[in-house]
């Protein structure tokens, strides 16, 4: 991935060393801009800053009670940006949880795992394949 454009990925989770953990991999691996946030409010509040990709924990209201979960806080993503992909994080490793966050129109679910990483790894080169072939559909349909 090193030799395509950086990518902008905003990590969002109130666990602060997963967080910090998550983030020096993404940064290892040379290829993306990160932004990290605590919260879903902050995510949020910062999407003026074009995000790519979104990585969003499914608890986001561990420490702060009041704070959106992830759910809610997708669901605002998915009203201003449909087309904004998110990976919803979790450490929930059930069936129902990761069906509900699909009918929330997330891109992906991710259990939080040694190899968590390498799974949004590849759901970032899934997305942006998909991105790719998407222009390349454009492009044929507006010449004909």
């Amino acid at each position: 991935m090193n030799s395509e454009k950086r990518i902008r990925v905003f990590l969002v989770d109130d666990d602060a060393l997963y967080l910090k953990s998550l983030e020096i991999e993404f940064h290892q691996s040379g290829s993306f801009d990160i932004e990290t946030y605590p919260t879903g409010e902050e995510c949020i509040k910062n999407l003026n800053h074009d995000p790519a990709i979104i990585i969003l924990d499914y608890h986001l209201d561990g420490i702060e009670k009041s704070a959106m979960n992830g759910i809610e806080t997708l669901d605002k993503i998915k009203a201003s940006f449909p087309d904004l992909p998110v990976i919803m994080l979790s450490s929930q490793d059930k069936i129902e949880v990761a069906i509900d966050c699909m009918h929330h129109k997330a891109f992906d679910y991710v259990v939080k795992s040694e190899t968590a990483f390498l799974r949004i790894e590849k759901a970032i080169r899934t997305i942006q394949d998909m991105s790719k072939l998407q222009m390349q559909v454009q492009w044929y349909m507006d010449r004909m």
